[in-house]
């Protein structure tokens, strides 16, 4: 691969934490560049893990002030840990070019109240609050985050990759059997995002 190769990272997120796979190509075939967990929630305190759930039952005021606070440490997590992701890569004589977050399909609510009276809103809020946190830390960076919504990826990437949903899947198969565990549909889905990152940006 030349030492000016062009790479992109994909995410997928958790509650507290993201897969993270870097994808570069050789031939026309992905290559995984660089693999990490990249944990957004402060270990020194649980809460951090599902903030939404932490406040639940809070007056308005003072579960906003709360999230405030958990998302700007999410968000300072995130910009370390994908800033030391860019740095390995450049490292390895990798250009980032992009980078793509997995979405959610689940219904956002339209303010913090409506949010807070709805343990389904909640749960998907707990899940965007972390791809928020990763946006933040792509623009640090200097990127603009593409959010790939879970449902849309495999038609999406199919049409900009040119492969049928079925050979991106053996091709994503191909890159376990050559990296090795850990390869599940977490890293398998951040690599899709990443490679389609890639190809947009090519």
């Amino acid at each position: 691969m030349p030492a000016t190769a062009k790479a992109a990272i994909g995410f997928s997120p958790h509650s507290g934490w993201a897969a993270a796979v870097g994808i570069g190509e050789a031939g026309g075939e992905p290559r995984v560049l660089m693999r990490r967990r990249l944990e957004m929630a402060d270990a020194g305190d649980p809460n951090s893990r599902q903030p939404y759930h932490a406040v639940e039952g809070l007056p308005v005021p003072e579960a906003r002030n709360r999230l405030e606070a958990f998302q700007a440490e999410a968000s300072r997590l995130a910009y370390e840990g994908l800033a030391d992701a860019i740095r390995e890569l450049e490292r390895n004589g990798h250009r980032v070019v992009g980078i793509g977050i997995l979405d959610s399909s689940g219904r956002k609510a339209s303010s913090l109240e409506v949010t807070l009276s709805s343990h389904a809103l909640i749960h998907t809020a707990d899940g965007d609050h972390f791809r928020t946190a990763l946006v933040n830390a792509a623009a640090r960076c200097g990127f603009g985050a593409s959010r790939v919504r879970a449902r849309d990826l495999d038609a999406e990437a199919s049409a900009t990759i040119g492969r049928t949903p079925v050979a991106l899947r053996q091709a994503l198969a191909a890159l376990g059997r050559e990296v090795g565990p850990p390869w599940a549909a977490d890293q398998k889905s951040a690599a899709l995002v990443a490679w389609l990152v890639l190809r947009n940006g090519n």
